[in-house]
């Protein structure tokens, strides 16, 4: 068969989704790779959509190679390998999926600046249950079901799972608090239920919830009619330890207001590690700073050391809004400028104060002692 016959079938195969061609299909039946176990972990169900993708993975690749073979000698040459089933995986997005929009942004973990011990910590949560699997098995235990970050506004908590989201390549499903909740009887317990089901569907997933104190205050209390509030914490607490097992789905929170979330919700087993995002320290802002002036034309003059130590009690999204004024300052002199000078930074300093008070900030100490947790 000529190269354009069999391009021609492979185009119209992958467009209507009817049979693949005979090489493709008898290979799909009979010489599916041996590490197929290990990709059953990370995938999910199969459907024959994912068959079909496959085998046409593995037919490009001999095509593109010999494109004038016949079919019988290509039946002969194409194999699935594990490859293919990865490739299929990116091209072919779940069905339970499809109604849910996520925007998983282009965030890594390289654009977070410091902060490495929480990053190991999630990654230990999230990727080496389904990277190492065997490992857990070996040591006898469950992987964390739950992970929550709290710690003064401002200092990353969200961006650390959007950079999760994307570095773990897992399906997300992002969750603000006050989203759940309706006015109607029944309706908020409904959402929570579709939102694992379908966190299951598609597993291995990530739950992002945002806000978690919007939805999971504390019984007794919600002031709103009908105890609104008080039944969604029971579906959660039902959907995260419950009768039913929550496999291959990783909870991750996100809080500013620790102490207004209900203690069931924080038990080992629902929530098993709270993690404390504090302030930057000065290695953490010497990196945030590093990041924002890799893409900014700074001043030689400007010295680094010096905005640290005036940066002391910034947060780190503060930090940023500093560096963005400097900017700012120095267009508003000359639109056409090409450099960030010192004196832009020190305006820009007396303009951008900390907005966290000292109140707030022994708050968060104080939780800290009280409850046990430690800083990471």
């Amino acid at each position: 068969m000529s190269s354009k016959k069999n391009r021609k079938r492979l185009n119209q195969s992958a467009e209507n989704g009817s049979s693949l061609p005979s090489a493709a299909s008898s290979c799909a039946e009979a010489r599916a790779p041996s590490a197929g176990s290990d990709f059953a972990a990370t995938s999910g169900t199969l459907t024959v959509t994912n068959l079909l993708e496959k085998g046409l993975c593995a037919l490009r690749r001999i095509l593109k190679k010999q494109p004038n073979l016949p079919d019988v000698k290509v039946a002969g040459l194409v194999k699935i390998t594990l490859k293919d089933f990865l490739q299929a995986m990116n091209d072919i997005r779940p069905s339970a999926m499809r109604e849910i929009a996520i925007d998983v942004p282009n965030v890594s973990w390289s654009d977070i600046g410091g902060l490495e011990s929480i990053k190991l910590k999630l990654e230990q949560a999230v990727e080496w249950p389904l990277k190492h699997p065997e490992s857990f098995i070996r040591m006898g235990i469950q992987p964390p079901k739950g992970v929550l970050l709290y710690g003064p506004p401002g200092c990353s908590k969200t961006m650390i799972a959007k950079a999760l989201a994307n570095e773990s390549g897992l399906n997300f499903l992002a969750i603000k608090g006050p989203e759940l909740m309706n006015k109607y009887v029944g309706e908020s317990e409904r959402a929570v239920r579709e939102t694992f089901r379908k966190a299951r569907a598609v597993a291995p997933s990530i739950i992002f919830f945002d806000e978690l104190d919007a939805l999971a205050v504390e019984r007794g209390s919600s002031l709103g009619a009908g105890n609104v509030a008080d039944r969604v914490l029971a579906q959660l607490l039902t959907e995260m330890d419950g009768i039913e097992q929550l496999k291959d789905v990783t909870i991750l929170a996100a809080t500013n207001r620790p102490d207004r979330i209900d203690k069931a919700l924080m038990r080992p087993g629902r929530i098993d590690r709270i993690i404390y995002v504090p302030l930057p320290d000065a290695a953490t802002r010497r990196e945030i700073f590093k990041l924002q002036f890799h893409s900014m034309p700074v001043s030689n003059e400007v010295d680094l050391d010096e905005l640290i130590l005036q940066t002391d009690a910034y947060s780190g999204a503060e930090i940023v809004a500093v560096c963005r004024e400097a900017a700012l300052l120095a267009l508003e002199e000359d639109i056409q400028a090409n450099l960030i000078m010192k004196r832009h930074f020190t305006q820009a300093l007396s303009t951008v104060t900390p907005r966290i008070p000292e109140s707030l900030r022994r708050f968060y100490e104080d939780y800290q002692e009280k409850s046990g947790l430690h800083t990471l």
